[in-house]
């Protein structure tokens, strides 16, 4: 008997030896290809790329994997506590492999036939940074021989800091920082028990505990991760009691990238600028933090400005019909929601017409949505009075435009409509329609170039083409300040008189004759009363007796153009530019002549906090002192170029002051404080413009249909850019004190005679002003014209006889 048993024992020990050879050459096959732990010690994980404005508020966030990387030290102590209930209770006791919690689940799979996991958080680690998903016995083992190993290179804090940090939870959000975002719009040290244990219970599976469309399921999951807590002494049995009763509370943010109201134009240009810089992987997986240029406030103020002026524009060429129409019979909530509306426009709603009559029409507004993104149940209705769209009567029919006399005759039922809510009714509501007519924006502080707001366009939900940065438009008269800071800076003086008279300039077989916008000319007239009256004929003359390569060359140093075309036309603006580049321009006037680069961008960090970037490129000596030991304060060292004489550029503003008060837009005689500028209209009225600025703040902006044709008879810029300006700058300015324009040290202020540029008594009387001369020129004090045959430009102009003068004023019409 003892033999047999010694028999079996002994074969028991050869199977036993040889079983142990096998797992031992089993398992050092499956080590020989067993990846690289310690690249976990480098592990840079795509991080979300956040934008702020200049004030801090988030503007959007870009990443294939949203993930934002949070330290360990800086998770709290319950979301750690749910994450170890829900997972791994025994982690920072077991070596990489929880035995008991192996077994247990081995029980309870043979006992219940289910499949229950029983990974540690080290494997899961392991599995999700070094193998695949594949759901066989080799790489189960290979993620055990893993966990060991990375249990013995890293901290407990370390390996849970990877895996908070990896794992996707839903949402399109990896990690906790993100997921918090995510799911409650809040920081991970916001999150409550009920928070922090339902993110807990998303790991394994976050599609069947989705917060909308599983929520019964959800709170479930999420009730027991608060037992696994109770259970593990992480909270009381009260804030257990607490957590349970909350309800589940998942928001879910917003699915566009950009959070800032209004911004959108701008965000998209920092994002074309970032990947310029840095490429796309960097943006969407660098984990930089932006800083820009935009003021939230005056881009609101912006976009409410340029809105109002195109709706008012558009309005008064009537209605063209509904966006789309559907049927309602039956629940007609269901395919109004379909219909795409303006995200961008909130006070807008999409609405159906139920019932159109005499005097108002019936609409359904567009339902309002879950957390999940159905509609809900209910339906809301309202009206349309006659009076509220009364511009609509006038409504286009097969192309051409009709008359009706009451709303039935404009709308039908089924019809999809705009419409926005009235103040003073509960379920009154305009009539709206998205305006055919575009247009851009740009706010520019002129001493640093920072972009403070930009608008380009009407709605970015409707086109994403920005109108300030990439629609090449012809500037019109709005380039004329140029030409006269040519003028200025080389021997000019406002009070130069040029001729204001029908010219004809041959070049090879064509003749042209370009004419003022009003067809008259005005005879012998100021440089200023040129630039405020927008005289084409005098701007021709200048740039013709300056010539146009000079012309040029100044309109490359001021950025309108990387090249202009050396042609005479040029002068009045006929070469396209964009608003960015005008704004740019006008801003180097407004800082006293100093080179600018326009920025949307104040700085950019890597994911590590280190400054890659910033527009500020002033030297700053002993601003790194290390202590203070009464030295003078570090100055900042500005090493801009000077691209225009100070002189001149007071000048120049001096006159565009003129315009502002007198001239082409003299609608902003009245606004109250001291501003600048020069309207721009071009042929045919297919662009409007205004360029102004006050001592802070530039702003430029035009109208236009995208496709160029005509606007109408009267559509200038000091008709339709000049009211917006007055509009944004008025609510820009408001509380802020009137500051004037600095005058440069040096500078000759002497009382002329606005008309004929002469010299006169500093009471002589309503065309006295005062002119800005620089040092060693000054008014005449005999009369001269430059462009007639008998007078040259000089310093101190020549007399004309009274004979020439009255033969002038015969040809000219008289002095203007």
């Amino acid at each position: 008997m003892i033999r047999i048993i010694g028999y079996f024992f002994g074969i028991g020990i050869v199977l036993a030896l040889a079983m142990a050879g096998a797992v031992a050459i089993f398992i050092t096959h499956v080590s020989s290809d067993l990846p690289d732990y310690e690249v976990l010690a480098n592990y840079q994980p795509p991080v979300t790329t956040r934008v702020h404005a200049a004030n801090g508020e988030l503007m959007a966030e870009y990443a294939r994997e949203r993930r934002l990387f949070l330290p360990i030290a800086a998770v709290p102590d319950r979301v750690k506590a749910a994450f170890l209930s829900a997972e791994d209770k025994n982690f920072y006791t077991h070596p990489g492999l929880d035995v008991q919690g192996l077994v247990r689940a081995i029980v309870n799979n043979l006992r219940n036939g289910t499949r229950q996991g029983a990974s540690t958080i080290t494997q899961q680690v392991a599995k999700n940074f070094l193998l695949t998903t594949e759901q066989t016995y080799e790489r189960k083992v290979k993620e055990a021989i893993l966990a060991f190993r990375i249990e013995q290179a890293y901290s407990k804090d370390r390996i849970l800091e990877l895996y908070l940090n990896e794992i996707f939870l839903g949402f399109g959000s990896y990690g906790i920082a993100g997921a918090a975002l995510a799911y409650f719009d809040k920081s991970v040290n916001e999150l409550t028990v009920a928070e922090a244990a339902y993110l807990a219970a998303l790991p394994k599976a976050p599609n069947n505990y989705h917060p909308f469309r599983h929520r019964e399921r959800a709170i479930d999951r999420r009730n027991w991760v608060i037992s696994q807590m109770l259970a593990n002494g992480y909270i009381t049995q009260r804030e257990a009691n607490e957590a349970r009763a909350y309800e589940l509370g998942a928001r879910g943010r917003p699915s566009r990238y950009t959070y800032l109201f209004a911004g959108e134009y701008f965000t998209e240009e920092v994002r074309r600028e970032i990947i310029d810089r840095y490429g796309v992987d960097e943006l969407y997986e660098g984990g930089l933090s932006v800083r820009t240029t935009i003021d939230p406030e005056l881009q609101r103020l912006a976009r409410t400005s340029m809105q109002k002026g195109l709706i008012e524009f558009d309005i008064k060429r009537g209605y063209r019909g509904p966006l789309t129409a559907i049927e309602i019979d039956g629940d007609w909530g269901v395919p109004l929601s379909k219909v795409k509306g303006l995200y961008d426009v909130p006070e807008w709603k999409l609405a159906v017409v139920l019932e159109a009559g005499d005097q108002s029409v019936e609409i359904g507004l567009d339902p309002a949505r879950k957390d999940g993104g159905s509609i809900v149940e209910a339906r809301t209705t309202g009206s349309i009075a006659k009076d509220d769209m009364n511009w609509a009567l006038r409504h286009q029919v097969d192309g051409k435009m009709q008359n009706a006399s009451s709303p039935a005759g404009v709308l039908k039922r089924g019809d999809v409509v705009f419409v926005e809510k009235k103040d003073d009714g509960e379920n009154a509501y305009r009539l709206r329609q998205p305006p055919e007519i575009e247009g851009a924006m740009v706010a520019m502080d002129p001493h640093t170039g920072r972009v403070m707001a930009m608008v380009g366009g009407f709605s970015f939900a409707d086109s994403e083409f920005n109108r300030a940065t990439q629609a090449m438009r012809q500037p019109g008269s709005s380039f004329k300040p140029i030409v006269y800071a040519a003028a200025l800076d080389n021997g000019y003086t406002p009070a130069s008189v040029v001729m204001d008279a029908p010219i004809s300039i041959q070049s090879g077989n064509t003749l042209w004759q370009p004419k003022n916008y009003d067809g008259k000319s005005a005879g012998p007239s100021t440089l200023r009363l040129g630039i405020e009256r927008s005289r084409n004929l005098m701007t021709v003359r200048l740039a013709k007796d300056m010539g146009i390569d000079l012309v040029g060359e100044y309109a490359e140093r001021f950025g309108v153009y990387d090249k202009m075309g050396l042609y005479l036309p040029n002068s009045l603006g006929s070469s396209e530019t964009t608003v960015m580049r005008m704004a740019t321009a006008y801003s180097i006037m407004a800082n006293g002549g100093k080179q600018v680069r326009p920025s949307l961008i104040d700085r950019i960090q890597d994911r590590y906090g280190k400054t890659v970037f910033k527009h500020d490129q002033r030297g700053c000596e002993g601003c790194a002192a290390e202590q203070w030991s009464g030295q003078p304060e570090p100055e900042l060292i500005d090493n801009r170029d000077q691209v225009l004489d100070p002189m001149t550029a007071y000048q120049i503003t001096s006159m565009m002051e003129g315009v502002a008060k007198r001239g082409t837009a003299a609608k902003l005689a009245d606004i109250g404080f001291t501003v600048a500028g020069k309207t721009g209209t071009t042929n045919d009225e297919k662009d409007a413009w205004f360029v102004g600025f006050t001592p802070d703040l530039v702003v430029a902006l035009y109208l236009g249909y995208d496709k160029p044709r005509p606007m109408g008879k009267g559509s200038t810029g000091g008709g339709l850019a000049v009211p917006i300006f007055k509009d944004f700058m008025s609510k820009a300015h408001e509380g802020k004190p009137n500051v004037d324009f600095k005058v440069p040290e040096g500078m000759l202020l002497i009382p002329i005679d606005r008309r004929s540029g002469m010299r006169v008594a500093s009471n002589g009387g309503g065309n006295v002003i005062i002119e800005a001369f620089k040092p060693g020129t000054g008014p005449a004090d005999v009369y001269s014209v430059i462009g007639m045959e008998t007078a040259t430009r000089m310093d101190t102009p020549r007399a004309v006889s009274r004979e020439s003068r009255q033969i002038i004023q015969s040809a000219g019409g008289g002095l203007y």
